[in-house]
């Protein structure tokens, strides 16, 4: 970080800066490690050397604390090394898509978008609207964000998935429950370093927003449409009048979507394990199930639940938590 090329590249150094801190708690919790060997090596040396009752009773203090605190900090640094390549992601892209359930889907999306957008304003994150789409009825059929900020990714990784509700919805005039869905979609924006493809494997177009209302629709070409080639995966975004800007979201998509490909292909043996603990983040499996009536958040994974209101209201804490533990120990055995 102190080489004068890194000191005059904002992103290179920002992007080393959070390497640094995600191995921080590894990195100095060896060093601690290492001071309490040497304490614990001490204490034996005293014990087998001394004869002074007081000494030997301060030695086996010493001895008895660090065999306690040891087992705790390698517990601490393990947790910490096996998730340092998450810790330092530092955006990502979320996309929320109405399921099945009609209207009242498009509603439970939309729902869903304000209590991620609630939970990254707590978390002192980004929340930038790349692109979305509404039904007839006011709900959402889809939305494309990106959320930038230190932890994201380790801490929204666990969303992608089937999140299912339980309500009444507005428009039932008996009362009836209903059941609807949405999907989320977490993926993982790499920084430019990480990710290498051939830009001329991308074919690019630029034409005229499509679809309902808005001065820039079908009057200037704005919209940006990108394919990779390879891979076939499309992107196109029209939300800005600016072509330059929906060129920069479009790309920062690509991108992402590209890297969650690799990452897939590349971790299948990882996935498969995780599929079977916390979930492989498929969109077509049922994650989550929020029940109204009973006012309660149901995690599938977890096999835990917590208050509907607390949820929805970005408080997704415990729930991080609560994965993020089940996540580490199947890393772990998998060593």
């Amino acid at each position: 970080m102190n080489d004068p090329q890194i000191l005059t590249n904002h992103e290179r150094m920002a992007d080393l800066a959070r390497r640094r801190r995600a191995l921080d708690p590894t990195a100095l919790g060896y060093a601690k490690y290492q001071k309490l060997k040497a304490q614990e090596e001490e204490a034996e040396q005293m014990l087998a050397e001394e004869s002074d009752s007081e000494l030997r009773e301060l030695a086996l203090e010493q001895r008895e604390s660090a065999a306690n605190e040891l087992p705790i900090l390698l517990d601490r640094m393990l947790a910490a090394l096996v998730r340092a390549e998450d810790d330092r992601i530092g955006a990502l892209i979320l996309e929320i898509r109405a399921g099945v359930g009609g209207d009242e889907a498009g509603l439970w999306a939309g729902d869903l978008l304000e209590m991620y957008e609630s939970y990254a304003k707590r978390s002192g994150w980004t929340f930038e609207a790349y692109d979305h789409g509404t039904n007839e009825a006011g709900g959402l059929r889809f939305a494309i964000v990106r959320i930038h900020g230190e932890g994201c990714w380790s801490h929204l990784a666990f969303e992608s998935g089937t999140h299912q509700v339980k309500r009444v919805p507005a428009t039932e005039t008996q009362g009836r429950i209903h059941t609807s869905t949405a999907t989320v979609a977490v993926l993982a924006e790499p920084e430019e370093v990480d990710l290498t493809f051939d830009p001329g494997e991308v074919k690019e177009m630029i034409t005229t927003a499509q679809g309902p209302g808005g001065q820039n629709v079908n009057k200037v070409a704005t919209a940006v449409h990108l394919i990779h080639e390879p891979t076939g995966i499309e992107v196109r975004m029209q939300e800005t009048k600016s072509q330059s800007e929906n060129r920069k979201r479009a790309w920062n998509l690509l991108r992402a979507r590209i890297w969650d490909k690799r990452r897939s292909e590349s971790e299948a043996a990882r996935a498969e394990a995780r599929r079977g603990l916390i979930g492989g983040g498929q969109r077509a499996e049922k994650i989550r199930t929020y029940r109204w009536k009973e006012g309660i958040v149901v995690d599938h994974r977890a096999e835990a639940s917590w208050p509907l209101a607390k949820i929805m209201g970005g408080e997704l804490g415990e729930v991080v938590e609560a994965l993020t533990a089940i996540e580490i120990t199947a890393r772990l055995e998998g060593l």
